[in-house]
């Protein structure tokens, strides 16, 4: 039986509502692809609690979690990726690239033109749409 994963994501909007992309670092599972930036829920952690220390510790940023966009169970060679996103706002801090090579800042309408993690991909039509599941 495969690992079952439970992640968090924060799809963080700009002023000009533009979403935030982050590029995977190469070296470790699903390379280069994009994702929205987070990680795994540890032991003990509400999924707003999970995001803000992820996105703390891979960009150095404090957020506000937002909304709920959509769950989706994707199954990936090392496990099960179990990955709930949330709109999400940066209150404080500068977004630095700790964990990612790469990030843009892309249209809502645009974002699907990326390499995204399979996992991710459901949450882009409804992101694009601005709705919710």
């Amino acid at each position: 039986m495969k690992k079952h994963i439970r992640v968090v994501g924060a799809v963080i909007l700009d002023k000009d509502d533009k979403v935030l992309c982050a590029q995977r670092p190469e070296g470790k599972n699903l390379a280069l692809k994009w994702e929205f930036p987070g990680g795994k829920i540890e032991d003990g952690e509400s999924a707003s609690e999970a995001l803000i220390r992820e996105l703390d510790e891979e960009m150095g940023c404090r957020i506000d979690v937002k909304d709920k966009i959509i769950t989706t169970t994707y199954e990936y060679d090392f496990g099960v990726v179990e990955l709930t996103t949330y709109y999400s706002e940066v209150i404080s801090g500068e977004i630095k690239l700790y964990e990612h090579v790469d990030m843009k800042w892309l249209k809502r309408e645009d974002i699907h033109t990326l390499d995204w993690a399979p996992a991710d991909i459901p949450a882009i039509e409804l992101i694009a749409s601005g709705k919710k599941a």
